[in-house]
């Protein structure tokens, strides 16, 4: 059932909006976006958004500068929105705001999303949550800033509209926001494809170490914590690694980790075509979408991907299976 956001503001004086560990570009632009329309539209209602530090490609969007990194323990709201997030651990620091809230909501298109708050919309087959938030806003009041905001979401998630995730939809919405009059070039360019010096040396380093295996269907990169420190980088600098990986000629599935910690490893994963990788996410704790997923793993990284590879194999072998009965 489709959220009224009329609704749920309703008798509320204080709103709280949060996001997922290392937001990308949709959650900050669907958070970005709801807040800049709550500011707009409901002056009376004070509202606030928690997100971890805010990567500097993405402070083109306004507002950005007022996004809270630190909850204070003994706060409590009216109502807490998580946005993009496919579970309660997922939020981080601002999950404690969630907790003592009185009431929560949750507006998502994970695939893995338990539907954990009072009220969930959750939407799989949406291409964004973005695009989720614009329906649940009236159009004629969407402000130019916060079209902006939502269009950059919608651009990231479907990676500028070419996953297959993109529906008419998706294209409708996106023409609509950009009819607020956006500079939707500008905002592409410099959220998605800009890199600094630093963001271009990894992406070297990952692809230059890459490796193709199981009959070159696969494609996997590790990063460890040592050429972070060597090339002076951060998490948010590996963004867009593994989409990269996966344009590789042939491959079905990139597989892409990054050390967190020793033996432990941050692992992306997309698929072109046939693989769900949102299920094999889900086998070891993690979530996502079918065709782009993570999770986060112990263990060697060669352990990490022998055990991936296996559920790789699993989802091959159904393939062919399904082909020779064809």
């Amino acid at each position: 059932m489709k959220m009224i956001l009329e609704d749920l503001l309703r008798g509320k004086h204080r709103v709280a909006l949060g996001g997922h560990v290392r937001p990308d570009g949709d959650c900050i632009g669907s958070c970005m976006g709801l807040y800049l329309y709550l500011k707009d539209q409901y002056p009376a209602v004070e509202t606030d958004v928690y997100l971890e530090t805010v990567p500097e490609a993405y402070r083109m969007i306004r507002g950005t500068d007022e996004v809270r990194n630190e909850a204070d323990q003994d706060d409590a709201y009216d109502l807490f929105i998580c946005l993009d997030c496919g579970d309660a651990e997922r939020l981080g620091f601002s999950k404690v705001l969630f907790e003592q809230a009185e009431e929560t909501a949750c507006i998502d298109h994970h695939i893995s999303n338990g539907a954990f708050a009072d009220h969930n919309y959750i939407v799989p087959d949406a291409s964004s949550t973005s695009e989720l938030i614009f329906t649940l806003l009236d159009e004629e009041k969407i402000s130019r800033s916060a079209a902006e905001a939502l269009y950059m979401g919608i651009a990231h998630d479907t990676g500028v509209f070419q996953y297959s995730c993109t529906s008419p939809e998706t294209m409708e919405i996106a023409a609509k926001l950009m009819r607020k009059g956006i500079d939707h070039s500008r905002i592409i360019d410099k959220t998605y494809y800009e890199k600094t010096y630093i963001q271009n040396q990894i992406l070297g380093r990952a692809l230059l170490e890459s490796m193709m295996i199981m009959d070159k269907r696969c494609i996997v990169s590790v990063i460890r914590q040592r050429s972070l420190e060597f090339f002076q980088a951060k998490p948010a600098d590996l963004e867009g690694i593994v989409s990269q990986l996966r344009q590789t000629k042939g491959v079905e599935v990139a597989i892409f980790l990054h050390e967190v910690s020793p033996q432990k490893f941050k692992v992306s994963l997309r698929s072109r075509d046939r693989v769900d990788v949102s299920e094999i996410a889900r086998y070891f704790g993690g979530g996502g979408h079918v065709r782009a997923a993570g999770v986060t793993m112990e263990g060697t990284s060669y352990d990490v991907i022998n055990n991936i590879t296996a559920r790789i194999a699993l989802q091959f072998k159904k393939f062919e299976e399904q082909d020779e009965e064809e």
